[in-house]
């Protein structure tokens, strides 16, 4: 399955959620965000390819339905509240997306 994870910068959150499901058997995951200047931003593209989008708040999931409407109205999303209150693979964070998860897909 393919997981595309969404935060504001790409920097901590996202890209912490992809790390997760490197050399996953069953799933394999990106991560993007949905200000202009992200280290990767959002794409048509890239919401296209994914399974499921896991936006990390509210707020990114009403970004993406105003930027790809078209796109997302064909996609599962699944808010995860997170909030911006972790670092890069800060173990926390790692617990708070595990949880999250695992009632979604497999870990």
């Amino acid at each position: 399955m393919k997981l595309l994870f969404i935060c504001s910068q790409n920097r901590l959150r996202s890209p912490t959620a992809e790390a997760l499901f490197s050399g996953h058997t069953t799933h394999v995951a990106s991560s993007a965000g949905t200000d202009r200047d992200a280290v990767t931003p959002v794409s048509a593209d890239l919401i296209e390819w994914a399974d499921i989008v896991f936006p990390m708040e509210g707020a990114h999931l009403r970004r993406l339905n105003w930027r790809f409407p078209v796109q997302m109205r064909q996609k599962r999303a699944i808010v995860l509240n997170i909030r911006d209150d972790y670092d890069f693979m800060d173990p926390d964070l790692i617990e708070l997306l595990r949880s999250r998860l695992r009632t979604h897909i497999e870990m």
